[in-house]
C-alpha cells in the first residue's frame, strides 16, 4: 500500500498533530502500507518525514520516496544527499514543462501513485499576497492553494483521504 502526504506550509497545534500523525501512520503500516511518498516545501511534509523515519526503526521494510518537482536530472552528490533521508527519489517526467505549476502537478502524480492520501488541508486557508499575485487573473473564489487543488483532485480520483487539519 502506498501513502502520500500533502499539506500547507504552516501548521498549528504541532504536538497534537505529531501524536495524531504517528497514530495514523502506524495504523496504515500495521495494515500493509510499505511505501510513503513525500514532496517538499511544507512543515507538514517535514513532520511526516520525521515520523516515518522514526517508525522505520521499528518497521525497516517501509520505504520513503521523495518525488521531486524540480531538477529532472540531478548530480550524484545531490542524489546521495537525498538518499540519506529517503530510499528513492525521482522526477515524474510528465511535469517537466509544468513551470510554476510543477508542485501542483507533482502532487497530482503523488496522488495517482497512492492508495491513501494524508492531508493537512484547511478549507479556509488564505493564499499569501505573493501567491495571490500569481493568480490575479482568476476571480477570488477560484484562487486556491496547491493543497486545495490536490485535495479536490484526490476526491475526484476517489482516493482514501485522511485530513488531519483540526479547526
Amino acid at each position: 500500500m502506498v501513502v502520500c502526504f500533502i499539506g500547507h506550509r504552516a501548521i498549528i497545534n504541532f504536538e497534537q498533530l505529531r501524536i495524531r500523525l504517528t497514530e495514523v501512520i502506524s495504523h496504515f503500516i500495521s495494515n500493509g502500507a510499505d511505501t510513503f511518498l513525500f514532496g517538499s516545501r511544507s512543515r507538514f511534509n517535514t513532520l511526516c518525514l520525521e515520523i516515518v523515519t522514526g517508525l522505520k526503526k521499528r518497521y525497516p521494510n517501509i520505504k520513503r520516496v521523495y518525488i521531486r518537482a524540480e531538477y529532472p536530472i540531478i548530480s550524484k552528490d545531490y542524489e546521495d544527499y537525498l538518499l540519506e533521508s529517503y530510499e528513492e527519489t525521482f522526477f515524474p517526467r510528465e511535469i517537466q514543462n509544468a513551470g510554476r505549476c510543477a508542485y501542483v502537478e507533482r502532487n497530482k502524480k503523488m496522488i495517482d501513485f497512492s492508495d491513501v492520501c494524508i492531508f493537512y488541508f484547511n478549507s479556509d486557508y488564505k493564499l499569501s499576497a505573493i501567491k495571490q499575485e500569481i493568480f490575479l487573473p482568476l476571480p477570488n473564489k477560484e484562487r486556491k492553494s496547491g493543497t486545495a487543488v490536490a485535495f479536490a483532485y484526490a476526491k475526484r480520483k476517489n482516493k482514501e483521504i485522511i485530513n488531519l487539519y483540526e479547526r
